[in-house]
């Protein structure tokens, strides 16, 4: 039975107050017409990325940001801080945020990879959590990593609304955590350039209230 409205009221009332984390995407980078995968790789982005960024600033105009985290990569870091203007809170630069490392993989097109590395393709497409390419991570050591690190802002900020830019494939560890989905599934969620997600963390349950909005 679904409970009425006045029931779920009363009962995240009895929950107390969220940790609330705005969950962002960077804005668009400037080798995306090329298709190129950047993990580490260290790229900027566009005006149109510039303006993505401005349009999350302008949407979250009266949230009440107590602390802003973001990956140590120049695509987050800018985005924070295009979003941070006006807020004046200091920015909190994350190794543990940062994309996956994706090894020799790096800065390749999906073309390139399926032609140079056709069998290691193969076994991503096979096992999507545990395939690690040579030099790189697989998504379970992502996972393990960004979503540690997660918890502990979450335990740091009890109560709170944080912001946070990271990447598409962070964003959707952190999603599947939220959702209770495995993580074979990340790929069925959509993580857009600019897209804002919104989670509030009570003690024992993760509530998405939006997803790549």
């Amino acid at each position: 039975m679904v409970p009425t409205n006045e029931k779920r009221k009363k009962m995240f009332e009895e929950m107390g107050k969220p940790t609330r984390i705005y969950l962002i995407r960077h804005g668009e980078v400037v080798n995306h017409h090329e298709g190129r995968y950047n993990g580490f790789n260290d790229v900027d982005i566009t005006e149109e990325g510039v303006k993505q960024m401005r349009s999350v600033a302008e949407r979250l105009n009266g949230a009440k940001v107590s602390a802003i985290y973001c990956s140590d990569l120049i695509r987050a870091y800018r985005g924070a801080k295009i979003i941070n203007n006006g807020r004046s809170l200091p920015i909190i630069k994350k190794t543990e945020l940062r994309e996956r490392n994706i090894g020799v993989w790096e800065n390749l097109t999906l073309e390139e990879i399926m032609k140079s590395y056709k069998d290691e393709w193969n076994r991503f497409l096979n096992d999507v959590v545990d395939f690690r390419p040579d030099g790189g991570e697989s998504m379970k050591e992502v996972d393990a990593r960004v979503n540690k690190e997660l918890t502990k802002i979450v335990e740091d900020h009890k109560g709170d609304e944080i912001l946070m830019v990271a990447h598409g494939g962070v964003n959707r560890t952190i999603l599947c955590r939220a959702l209770g989905l495995d993580l074979k599934y990340l790929f069925r969620i959509e993580q857009r350039y600019g897209a804002l997600n919104i989670i509030d963390y009570y003690d024992d349950i993760a509530i998405v209230n939006l997803m790549n909005g």
